[in-house]
């Protein structure tokens, strides 16, 4: 697999979604129906300790690779090919503009020699992709490329853990394009098909919050912030002395003390409501926007009980929270009442097996 055949790839045969975080492996496979609907045919989840991913960085292969192993076996798919995505920090990106008509060979060529001009390392080292995004709105004659660029080191990570699973890596996109693809589905589900609005989408990991600030398919903005859900796993753990697995475990399962909810969840939702808060005002003060159309929550962490309705009263802007599988028909081996409680965290995942579509 290279990352030239992966980020913007074409349709796909069968397939999973894998997308694999700082502290979990989620997987995803959609289906077809006649009708041209999508069917949710699988969907799991398998938690791993804190440490072993950093930074987008694998620290444990091996204890990882167990994961995908186990979440592929959980989920009881036959697919032996899979989407996986590189996080965003791990890939530059860069628009150039480079003259029409141009023959593959060409392009490949003048991307090449560009490049050297933006990323930091040899060409030898990295793993390359580009697509042209269309014609040029400032240059006559020219077209806008995308560049997309990573470490073949953390390219080959990522192909290896998914090879050690048994797996097939087929196509390796960036959690970003994948969840905004997923978001597109969600989006096109607004009055007027979403068409104009300003869309903040929140989505709360273990330890970072993204806000990305989508438009038409456009992202506007994108900034990450140092908080998230594992910062709850802390608190529950120094409160009643279990392990941060065992904290992370009962917080999930809902079995924690009755003064659980007045005494540590009130107090954090009220505190991530404020997290999320600054974050739209540091993105109204930086840009020419004053306010967005809606506020979307995603990750694990949204459904936490009252923050859609805490983050509503402080920012004033509808809240929401993201369920990509919204309007998809669901597979026989779906539980509904798991996919009610888990459905926001797998918008990358999602995204990720929607490529077997993609024309």
């Amino acid at each position: 697999m290279s990352f030239l055949d992966g980020l913007f790839g074409r349709k796909q045969a069968a397939l999973v979604g894998l997308d694999i975080s700082s502290s979990s492996v989620k997987l995803v496979e959609l289906g077809q129906a006649a009708s041209g609907e999508y069917v949710l045919e699988r969907f799991a989840t398998e938690s791993f300790e804190k440490g072993w991913i950093q930074d987008g960085q694998i620290e444990k292969f091996d204890e990882v690779a167990d994961a995908v192993r186990r979440v592929v076996a959980k989920s009881g798919t036959k697919s032996k090919r899979v989407a996986m995505a590189m996080p965003q920090s791990a890939v530059i990106t860069k628009k150039i503009m480079l003259p029409a008509g141009l023959r593959d060979e060409e392009l490949e060529l003048q991307v090449e020699s560009e490049a050297n001009q933006y990323i930091p390392f040899s060409l030898d080292e990295v793993s390359l992709d580009f697509c042209v995004v269309g014609p040029s709105p400032t240059s006559v004659g020219d077209v806008e490329v995308l560049i997309a660029a990573s470490r073949k080191d953390r390219v080959q990570d990522r192909q290896g853990l998914a090879e050690a699973a048994g797996l097939k890596p087929v196509v390796l996109d960036v959690e970003s394009h994948a969840s905004r693809l997923a978001m597109s589905r969600v989006i096109a589900g607004l009055p007027n098909g979403g068409a104009d609005a300003l869309v903040a989408l929140f989505e709360i990991g273990a330890e970072t919050t993204s806000l990305k600030v989508l438009r038409d398919e456009e992202m506007l903005y994108d900034r990450d912030q140092a908080f998230g859900g594992s910062q709850l796993t802390q608190l529950i753990s120094r409160q009643y002395g279990f392990s941060f697995e065992e904290a992370e475990q009962k917080k999930l399962a809902n079995d924690l003390p009755e003064d659980y909810e007045p005494s540590l969840l009130v107090p954090f939702v009220d505190s991530l409501s404020q997290e999320i808060g600054r974050a739209l005002q540091y993105f109204f003060t930086s840009t020419p926007h004053h306010k967005v159309h809606y506020v979307m929550l995603g990750g694990g962490t949204a459904t936490l009980p009252g923050l859609k309705e805490r983050v509503t009263e402080l920012t004033g802007f509808a809240s929401m929270v993201v369920n990509p599988f919204d309007g998809m028909k669901l597979g026989s081996a779906v539980r509904e009442s798991k996919l009610r409680r888990e459905a926001p965290a797998y918008l990358t995942a999602c995204g990720l097996a929607m490529r077997r579509f993609l024309q």
